[in-house]
């Protein structure tokens, strides 16, 4: 793969090598995913759509897309949204939601920590690029496979990231007086299967890919 973007390729890079180190059978065992040993291929879902990812070359493919969505395809496309999935194989692991959720700031330890990237790389760029479009946010939200509408604010929507861990974005529609403003919520889990910087990143993958499907 041709990589152009080099701020984006020292991470990308430090991780395939350890994801060339990669013990599969029990990525696959903590991660609650399947891997297929004869093919050397991981299976899982990522923003609704069904992905293999090869090993130990991380080559990825999307399953479920026809060819010519391929090329639009963050997953197979993004340096970013590859490192977060190979941190989730390398570093993840799964465990259960109550089916509760919570925000960035209520996450123990360090949701105060990181609340002020996440505010300005979630928040911020979710209720900028969407508070007064929230037709257009509607009608690509529903574009997710999966994805559903729930009674929360205004406008809201419940989706799964990748296997098991959920997100919901919601608004308050603006007025006269007050703005439009924006909350994202994480499935309950998502603190104890990723760190800090991958929730950030989680919510910026969606975002992205919202923006996508309003094209």
């Amino acid at each position: 793969m041709e990589i152009e973007n080099h701020k984006e390729e020292v991470p990308f890079e430090h991780y395939l090598d350890k994801f060339h180190t990669l013990d599969p059978k029990e990525a696959a065992q903590r991660l609650n995913i399947l891997y297929d040993e004869n093919a050397k291929k991981f299976q899982l879902r990522f923003l609704g759509h069904l992905y293999e990812v090869e090993y130990p070359d991380f080559h990825v493919t999307v399953l479920d897309k026809p060819q010519e969505d391929m090329e639009k395809d963050l997953l197979m496309t993004s340096l970013p949204a590859q490192t977060f999935i190979m941190r989730y194989l390398l570093e993840g692991q799964y465990i259960a939601s109550s089916g509760k959720f919570m925000t960035f700031r209520e996450v123990p330890t360090y949701g105060e920590l990181y609340i002020q990237p996440f505010t300005g790389r979630c928040i911020k760029r979710l209720t900028y690029g969407f508070g007064y479009k929230l037709k257009a946010f509607s009608e690509a939200m529903e574009k997710i496979p999966g994805c559903e509408k729930i009674d929360m604010g205004d406008v809201a929507y419940e989706f799964e990231l990748v296997n098991g861990y959920r997100m919901r974005f919601f608004f308050w529609e603006g007025d006269e007086e007050f703005p439009p403003s924006a909350q994202i919520l994480y499935s309950d889990n998502f603190q104890f299967g990723f760190h800090a910087e991958d929730m950030v990143v989680a919510g910026d993958l969606s975002i992205t890919t919202v923006k996508m499907l309003c094209v």
